[in-house]
């Protein structure tokens, strides 16, 4: 059985709330914004950071590493000895709040490489939200009040960061259908249909 379900998305394919709509029909826990808030616990570092900075990388050696910086091994000895930079810590933290909400039971949770971090359980769908560029620009428009250029402009930058971030963390391509189980086209199919289609492979 499929019970513990990770949503990836697109920002303005409505992931959020199709998420939400799953938790809700399937009486489920539905983790977002509290993961920022246990992480902040956990690591120290002020919640505030961690939603501004959530899909940022850090200048960091690990940044360059993970990049394919050459290094020599004097190099890598000393920066081994340096504290991790506040966006390893962050992470770190998620990924140890989210191995315990799966855990805990049936659960919907959204973001924050969730799909990679649980990749070895059987009983994880990982899903991925997508929808084309007007669709997600009108989405942003009635959600969150943006102008159309801003909305264009966000989405662009949103998803260069997302895709570093994913590629940092888990030396894979965010998006690619390799890493999930299916993806859903909101755009198309309506969230309340990928709600119904993600309830129906629980």
């Amino acid at each position: 059985m499929k019970n513990i379900i990770t949503i990836s998305r697109e920002l303005g394919s409505g992931g959020r709330t199709i998420g939400k709509l799953v938790a809700e029909r399937k009486n489920i826990p539905y983790y977002d914004r509290e993961l920022i808030d246990e992480a902040a616990k956990i690591s120290g570092v002020p919640s505030e950071y961690i939603e501004k900075s959530d899909q940022k990388i850090t200048n960091s050696f690990l940044y360059n590493l993970a990049m394919g910086t050459s290094y020599g091994y004097g190099m890598l000895e000393e920066a081994s000895k340096q504290p991790l930079p506040l966006t390893t810590q962050v992470f770190c933290a998620q990924q140890e709040i989210i191995k315990k909400y799966a855990d805990s039971g049936s659960c919907v949770i959204v973001g924050r490489c969730a799909d990679y971090i649980l990749r070895d359980r059987s009983d994880v769908l990982r899903v991925f939200i997508y929808a084309d560029m007007d669709k997600r620009i009108e989405h942003s428009v009635k959600a969150y009040g943006m102008a159309e250029a801003t909305a264009r402009s966000e989405i662009s930058r949103s998803d260069k960061e997302r895709a570093r971030h994913y590629s940092m963390f888990t030396d894979n391509d965010w998006g690619d259908r390799k890493n999930y189980d299916i993806l859903l086209n909101s755009g198309e199919l309506g969230y309340e249909n990928c709600a119904k289609i993600i309830c129906s492979l629980m």
